[in-house]
């Protein structure tokens, strides 16, 4: 009873005594096609969820993956810049509290490991040290 409502409420046809007389004389008529339009209405939305799955979802966990790898393998001495734009050196970590030397002068700044945006491989305080100094 449900399922003939639906039926006739996703494909616009009356299905509530068709199905049940053309299966009985054999005929396939319009509760026959309305069926195979309500299949198509609705793995749609399925579909466009998988899509949806594939397209966004699975490619953020791949980089929620390399970041945490990436917070989880710093080490002393590791050029990073902060999430702030902070270029500095680690000079020490300690579960999720890590402390950075900073500038010309070696200023130590305390941050959250989840501060860390990336591990830097170019030395980019060599260069600041050279503009500060001018």
């Amino acid at each position: 009873m449900f399922l003939n409502a639906m039926q006739s409420v996703l494909c616009g046809c009356d299905t509530s005594g068709l199905s049940s007389l053309c299966a009985a004389s054999g005929e396939s008529g319009n509760a026959a096609g309305c069926a195979g339009g309500n299949m198509m209405t609705l793995l749609l939305p399925l579909l466009m969820v998988v899509v949806l799955l594939v397209v966004m979802i699975i490619p953020q966990r791949r980089r929620d993956k390399k970041v945490k790898d990436m917070l989880s393998g710093l080490k002393q001495g590791d050029r990073v810049r902060t999430i702030g734009g902070i270029y500095g050196t680690i000079s020490s970590v300690k579960d999720d509290v890590i402390v950075l030397s900073v500038g010309p002068d070696k200023v130590k700044l305390v941050f959250a490991r989840g501060a860390i945006s990336q591990v830097e491989d170019a030395g980019v305080e060599n260069t600041m040290t050279e503009e500060v100094k001018d």
